[in-house]
């Protein structure tokens, strides 16, 4: 062993790893998404509703899931496992972006939403209790938009950034596939 072999480190540069750069990107932009989530959350206090904080759940997944992933990638981990990392993080987002298609024709009119955030209200209990409870419940409606910005609401985005990160891990699926 010489002394140059043993500086060079056993990683590999994102450039020559598909799923690195994949699982990289995805991680950075939920990530970046979800913070930007609890900005609007805590900042502006835009407050979510069911469908919205339901949409989070893929960003949750998707943050540790794709930085494992870019370790196992920058680790030179079996192709397997790392298209199975891929795979799910793009399923997920892709999923992702069903369910914000959803919330966004909820918000749109176009069909009904779940009864819990878009139904008439049916359950107030008894008259004593409705006064207590109006006073400290922020009902928050998935049909009412809160926020646009260019003609999109919150959900509108969430599509667009969820098919981003799924094209992202698609790509770096089918790049690293090819390998």
């Amino acid at each position: 062993m010489t002394t140059q072999s043993a500086a060079v480190p056993a990683f590999k540069p994102v450039a020559t790893s598909p799923a690195l750069a994949a699982s990289l990107a995805v991680t950075l932009i939920a990530a970046a998404t979800i913070a930007g989530a609890w900005f609007f959350q805590l900042v502006l206090e835009i407050l979510p509703c069911p469908l919205c904080l339901e949409q989070r759940y893929a960003y949750y997944l998707a943050i540790p899931l794709g930085a494992l992933t870019a370790l196992a990638a920058r680790a030179g981990a079996p192709r397997p496992l790392l298209l199975a990392g891929l795979a799910i993080l793009a399923l997920a987002t892709l999923a992702n972006a069903g369910l914000g298609t959803y919330h966004s024709g909820v918000e749109w009119g176009f069909w009904k939403g779940p009864t819990d955030c878009s139904g008439p209200v049916v359950n107030l209990g008894n008259a004593a209790d409705l006064l207590s409870k109006l006073d400290t419940v922020k009902v928050v409606r998935c049909d009412e938009v809160q926020w646009r910005f260019l003609g999109l609401s919150l959900a509108g985005y969430n599509v667009l950034i969820s098919l981003l990160m799924a094209a992202i891990a698609a790509w770096g699926f089918v790049r690293t596939a090819k390998r």
